[in-house]
């Protein structure tokens, strides 16, 4: 097996990418790009054309749906600012009257119980 020049190795990564440019375009996917023949960017177009004629493909595919899903009602109030999303949280979660007995439960609880160390 030979090695490739890196001249030879660029023409064959251009080529390699004329026929992705060509095939997305014409609405193939990576791996159907990869059949496209022809050795400039026109015929490599017109094959990927009639290649996609051939499979029913009419344009582009549809872009892949973005990761979150879709948007809720609350995200557009507030016009995006922090302020408007502190107060969406606030109307959320009211906030909570401490009583002195859950005051005592988050304390530590070595110092509640009076707990100290001796040295001996």
């Amino acid at each position: 097996m030979s090695e490739l020049t890196p001249e030879q190795e660029r023409d064959n990564a251009l080529t390699e990418l004329a026929r992705l440019r060509a095939g997305m375009a014409a609405g193939l996917s990576v791996e159907q790009s990869t059949r496209i023949q022809g050795t400039t960017l026109e015929e490599m177009t017109a094959d990927a054309e009639a290649f996609a004629a051939e499979l029913g493909l009419t344009g582009p595919p549809a872009p892949a749906p973005r990761s979150g899903g879709p948007r809720g009602i609350e995200v557009g109030n507030g016009a995006g600012t922090v302020a408007g999303g502190a107060e969406r949280f606030r109307a959320k979660h009211p906030r909570r009257e401490v009583t002195p007995e859950a005051q005592q439960r988050r304390t530590n609880p070595y110092v509640e119980n009076g707990y100290t160390m001796e040295n001996r």
